[in-house]
């Protein structure tokens, strides 16, 4: 089989692995995202996440990640959601944290595609990443035609929004290259209106030290005080700057069994919530991306939320 044989191939079962999109890009330096990554970290964007300061080469450069490195296949999976939480005084979670946790759910699915291609084509080289290694996931989605990089600096996706989970598979197989589509975002600044503690700080950069997401999982002493009050009842991350995009009226409820909610999750009332005991967490919680907080650090967030008086 030749370059566009084995393209097609791999792209045919992508999809019927329940990959909603898949776009490819050659493994090269990422010459634009430099100084932009060089910008975000003198600033101190990343806050105390200090984890993003390390290999600064390899985010840049897939070839350092895998050897001969030549493709970088770029996959999405929607997780938006048939229904949302129902008690709208509750403390919220993400929607991308209402069933199993991504990681588990997507890394088998990255290594049985890979299983496949190397039945499929003979030996390859190459490894499967799912937002846990130094890869520039939402470069390489940009690069590979998945979607241009909104003013919230989440990828969209003119067809669907934004609300998809981004992975990779970076092989020492050549294949045939897609290319980017335009920016569609226009003259809409609804994203950076929305976000209630200001994190856009200019069009396409998100200083995370200031995002709700960032407080609500990463941060690990307490929640500064002067964020009282600007939450917007969200316990644990954040969807504001996606739940005003205009693009996102065409998001679709997912099919992905496993991203079904918890059982009883969106039926929890904000005194569920508030009451919550470390017991419930685990039941609730089992199995879910939540668990990176810890009860301690859900319970620190909810207690920050609470309503004076209760």
């Amino acid at each position: 089989m030749n370059h566009s044989q084995h393209t097609t191939l791999i792209k045919a079962e992508a999809l019927r692995m329940g990959f909603d999109y898949c776009g490819i890009s050659a493994a090269a330096f990422l010459e634009e995202e430099a100084p932009r990554l060089e910008f975000w970290l003198k600033h101190k964007m990343q806050g105390s996440m200090s984890y993003m300061e390390n290999h600064f080469d390899k985010r840049l450069d897939p070839r350092l990640l895998v050897d001969g490195a030549k493709s970088v296949i770029s996959l999405l999976l929607n997780y938006y959601p048939s229904s949302e939480q129902k008690d709208s005084t509750a403390p919220r979670i993400s929607k991308y944290a209402y069933g199993k946790d991504y990681h588990l759910i997507i890394k088998e699915k990255l290594k049985a595609l890979l299983d496949y291609i190397r039945a499929e084509i003979g030996e390859v080289n190459g490894r499967v990443f799912v937002d846990s290694a130094p890869v520039m996931d939402k470069a390489w989605a940009k690069k590979s035609g998945l979607g241009w990089v909104g003013k919230n600096s989440n990828i969209i996706h003119k067809g669907s929004g934004s609300y998809f989970f981004i992975a990779e598979l970076i092989l020492d197989l050549e294949l045939e290259y897609d290319g980017p589509v335009g920016d569609y975002c226009g003259t809409c600044t609804r994203c950076i209106d929305a976000c209630p503690t200001d994190a856009i700080t200019q069009p396409y950069v998100v200083d995370g030290s200031k995002c709700i997401s960032y407080f609500t999982i990463e941060l690990k002493d307490n929640i500064p005080s002067g964020m009282k009050g600007k939450f917007d009842n969200w316990a644990f991350g954040c969807d504001i700057c996606q739940d005003v995009c205009p693009w996102n009226r065409f998001s679709k409820p997912h099919k992905e069994p496993g991203f079904q909610p918890a059982s009883g999750l969106l039926d929890m009332t904000q005194k569920d919530w508030i009451d919550m005991t470390e017991e419930i967490f685990r039941v609730t919680f089992s199995g879910s991306a939540v668990k990176r907080t810890g009860y301690k650090g859900l319970r620190r967030n909810i207690d920050f939320l609470k309503p004076d008086g209760y």
